[in-house]
C-alpha cells in the first residue's frame, strides 16, 4: 500500500489511487481524503475483529480461544500486512487529530471486545470487567500493535521477541483469571 511505501503524508492521493487501480477522479468520489481511506480500513479491520472476537466469547473456553487467538496473531501471523500502516497510522495521528480520533475508535472498540471476553470468564458484568481490566485490555493492544511494528529482526530474533511477546501476554491473561473479584 502507498501508506507503508511513502508515509501517510509522502503518499499524494494520485498515488492512493494508482495503488487501487482507479483513476484519480473515481478515487476522490469514494475517498474525499485520506482521514476517510483511514476511516475505512478500520471499518474494514472492525468487522473482521468483531468475527473474531464473536467466536472467542461464543466458544466454550472464551479465554483459551483468546489466547490462541492472540498467540495466532503473534506468531504466526505476525500482524504481517498491519505493522508498516499501523506505524504510519500512529505517526500520522500524533499530528493529525482526525486520524488520531479514528485510531482511537479503533483501540477503544478492540478494549471492549477483551474486557466483554473477560467478563465472561470471570462471570462478571462488562461494566465491572471493563473497570476493572481496562489498563489490561490496552497493554495486550499495546504489544500486539508494537510486534507488528517491530520489523528489523533477523528470523531467529523475531521468534524469540514473538515468544518473549506471547508469554508476557499469557501471564496478563493469569492475573485475570486468577484475580480474586467474584461475579
Amino acid at each position: 500500500m502507498a501508506f507503508a511505501e511513502k508515509g501517510f503524508d509522502g503518499a499524494s492521493m494520485q498515488d492512493l489511487a494508482r495503488a487501487c487501480g482507479m483513476s484519480v477522479g473515481n478515487f476522490y468520489r469514494y475517498f474525499p481524503s485520506k482521514a476517510a481511506i483511514v476511516a475505512a480500513l478500520v471499518t474494514r479491520d472492525l468487522a473482521e475483529v468483531e468475527l473474531e472476537f464473536s467466536q472467542i466469547i461464543e466458544s466454550p473456553d472464551p479465554m483459551g480461544a483468546l489466547r490462541a487467538a492472540l498467540s495466532h496473531r503473534i506468531e504466526v501471523d505476525q500482524c504481517a500486512t498491519d505493522g508498516q500502516l499501523w506505524a504510519e497510522m500512529t505517526a500520522a495521528s500524533l499530528r493529525k487529530p482526525e486520524i488520531a480520533e479514528i485510531t482511537r475508535q479503533m483501540e477503544t472498540e478492540v478494549n471492549r471486545y477483551l474486557t466483554i471476553v473477560f467478563a465472561r470468564v470471570r462471570g462478571i458484568a462488562a461494566e465491572v470487567a471493563r473497570e476493572r481490566y481496562a489498563p489490561h485490555a490496552s497493554l495486550l493492544v499495546m504489544m500486539i500493535k508494537a510486534s507488528a511494528m517491530h520489523t528489523d529482526q533477523t528470523p531467529e530474533e523475531r521468534n524469540r521477541l514473538s515468544a518473549l511477546v506471547v508469554r508476557t501476554m499469557n501471564r496478563v491473561l493469569d492475573e485475570i483469571v486468577a484475580d480474586g473479584l467474584k461475579g
